[in-house]
C-alpha cells in the first residue's frame, strides 16, 4: 500500500492489471492539493504516468487526505465527489473509468 500520493503514482504503471484497462483509451489530470499534479494516460491497456501538469479528458483536484483515503478504499469516491471531496473536470464518462485503474 502506497504511503503517500508520490509513492501511489510511481508504482501506478506497475500496479494496473491491463486485462482491465484493455480498449481504454483516456488521459487524466490529478491535481493533488498538497502533493502535486500527475498526468495518467491509458492508451488499450497501457499505463503511463507522467508528473506535472497536461491536457487530459478530465481532471480530478481533491486533496492529499482525501486522495490516500479514497486509494486506501476509506472513502467512497461517489460520496467524496457529492460531499465536494473529490472535483472532476471534463469527460465525466472517462472518470467514470477510473476504477478500472485501482
Amino acid at each position: 500500500m502506497a504511503e503517500s500520493v508520490r509513492e501511489f503514482f510511481e508504482g501506478l504503471e506497475s500496479r494496473v492489471d491491463p486485462s482491465k484497462t484493455a480498449g481504454m483509451s483516456n488521459s487524466y489530470l490529478f491535481d493533488i492539493e498538497g502533493a502535486g499534479q500527475w498526468k495518467v494516460a491509458v492508451a488499450d491497456g497501457a499505463v503511463d504516468v507522467k508528473e506535472g501538469p497536461g491536457d487530459a479528458d478530465a481532471t480530478i483536484s481533491t486533496s492529499e487526505e482525501s486522495f490516500m483515503k479514497l486509494v486506501r478504499g476509506e472513502q467512497n469516491p461517489t460520496a467524496a465527489y457529492m460531499s465536494g471531496k473529490l472535483k472532476i473536470k471534463g469527460d465525466m464518462g472517462a472518470a467514470m473509468k477510473l476504477q478500472k485503474l485501482f
